[in-house]
């Protein structure tokens, strides 16, 4: 289990981490790019989305550090959880309100909801 605990933890840290610093670092390119969507040079806009992927870069980083550190497990698990089983509830009520999105952006919610459901079941597996 221990092998199991740490994979799902490293690819929650890739994840959170590489999404999170391209799209700090450059929001209009990584939108596109990675969910088809064209954002204009709204200063307001961008200050709000550097700082949701500046708090997913963190998590990331926090996350990571339960792979190396036996004390942070459980609550990387958590952040883990959290963060992913957070967008995807976000994801899902904007279907309900505002209708079905993209490809790319129905690929994200699946994978939000595998690596939210797996950290939950290591939250779970950790604590039990």
């Amino acid at each position: 289990m221990e092998t199991i605990k740490i994979i799902i933890l490293a690819l929650s840290t890739l994840l959170l981490v590489f999404v999170g610093l391209m799209r700090l670092l450059d929001p209009i390119k990584t939108y596109l790019k990675n969910s088809g969507i064209t954002i204009a040079k709204d200063v307001d806009l961008l200050n709000e989305m550097r700082g949701v992927s500046a708090v997913m870069l963190c998590a990331g980083l926090l996350i990571g550090l339960g792979t190396f550190l036996p004390g942070m497990t459980f609550s990387s698990f958590l952040i883990g959880a959290l963060i992913f089983l957070g967008f995807a509830i976000g994801r899902f009520m904007s279907i309900a309100k505002d209708g079905k999105p993209n490809k790319q952006i129905n690929q994200g919610i699946a994978f939000e909801l595998v690596l939210g459901g797996a950290n939950l079941f290591g939250l779970l597996y950790t604590y039990l």
